[in-house]
Formats: structure tokens, C-alpha cells, sequence
């Protein structure tokens, strides 16, 4: 039986092994979108500079079309001119909300990716933890073997490796129950992930 029970515990830590590697690779492609939304964001920022200097140009040649009205009195071509000078500021305008409008949603999937990769890193951890207690499960189990071996052989202290049988059979009892509910909440984790990364 303790050999079996040996057998299934190095088969959940080859399965916990795989799960980690799977778990990196997930967090590098979540970092490489991250960084791909921060190039756009730069992008939409040198956009928006743009637009201003467009604005000040404009702006420019209202006044300099004002200056003109003065000097000249040709008031129905000008005022033309500054209709349309007008128009093209508030499509302008309107260019730059909607460029505002697409940070704000690039920043809030920012937000939402580096939450992400937040519960990764935190299950990354509970894993490691898990392997760790499946590691001193085999341990205990290694211990449990040479006790039984030295029970076997030394009928004379019988007693003595009993009671020390027992406590490690009920410190293997312990750590399974906590290794249950690490795998609890390391499922609950990547339900969360799950949830995070389909609606971002």
C-alpha cells in the first residue's frame, strides 16, 4: 500500500510540474500583451501631440485670416475660410475624445491583465507550497517504511516505534488534509484566472 501511495504522489508531482510549466508560459504571454498594449498607448500619445500642434497651426491661421479681414475687407471669402477652419477644429475635437476614450479602455485591460497576472503569481506560490507538502509526504512515507523494516527486526522495542508509527501516520493525516485544501483554493484560483483572462 505505501508503495502505491509512493507511486501516486510522484504522479501528482509530475502533474503539479506540468501545471507550473503551463502556468509560466501563460504569464509570459500575458506580460508580452501587456507590453504590446503599452507601445499603443505610446503611440496614442504621439497622436494626441500631434493633434495639438494641428490645433495650434489652426489656430494660428485664424488669427492670421483675422489679421487679413483687417488689412483687406474681404469678408465673404474669409468668412468662409474660418467656417471651414472651424469645422476641421471640432472634428479635431472630436478626434481627441474618442483617442481619450481608447486610453481609458487600453488602461483599464491594463489593469485587468496585471490582476491576472497577480492571482497567476499567487497560485504560482500555492503550487509550489503543494509540492512541498507532497514532498514531505514521501518523506513520511520513506520513514513509515524503515520503521516497519526496524519493527520487523527489533522486537524489543516495539513499543517505542509504535507510538512513533502513530504520530507520523497522523502527521501524514494532517498534511493530506492540507494538501485537500491547497488544491481547493489552487482550483478556486484558476477559475478566477479563467474568469479574469475571458472577460479582459
Amino acid at each position: 500500500m505505501l508503495l502505491l501511495l509512493l507511486l501516486l504522489l510522484l504522479l501528482l508531482l509530475l502533474l503539479l510540474l506540468l501545471l507550473l510549466l503551463l502556468l509560466l508560459l501563460l504569464l509570459l504571454l500575458l506580460l508580452l500583451q501587456l507590453l504590446l498594449l503599452l507601445l499603443l498607448l505610446l503611440l496614442l500619445l504621439l497622436l494626441l501631440l500631434l493633434l495639438l500642434l494641428l490645433l495650434l497651426l489652426l489656430l494660428l491661421l485664424l488669427l492670421l485670416i483675422l489679421l487679413l479681414l483687417l488689412q483687406l475687407l474681404l469678408l465673404l471669402r474669409l468668412l468662409l475660410l474660418l467656417i471651414l477652419l472651424l469645422l476641421l477644429l471640432l472634428l479635431l475635437l472630436l478626434l481627441l475624445l474618442l483617442l481619450l476614450l481608447l486610453l481609458l479602455l487600453l488602461l483599464l485591460q491594463l489593469l485587468l491583465r496585471i490582476l491576472l497576472l497577480l492571482l497567476l503569481l499567487l497560485l504560482l506560490l500555492l503550487l509550489l507550497l503543494l509540492l512541498l507538502l507532497l514532498l514531505l509526504q514521501l518523506l513520511l512515507m520513506l520513514l513509515l517504511l524503515l520503521l516497519q523494516q526496524l519493527l520487523l527486526l527489533l522486537q524489543l522495542q516495539q513499543l517505542i516505534l509504535l507510538l512513533m508509527l502513530l504520530l507520523l501516520l497522523l502527521l501524514l493525516l494532517l498534511l493530506q488534509q492540507l494538501q485537500l485544501l491547497l488544491m481547493l483554493v489552487v482550483l478556486q484560483l484558476l477559475l478566477h484566472c479563467y474568469c479574469y483572462y475571458y472577460y479582459s
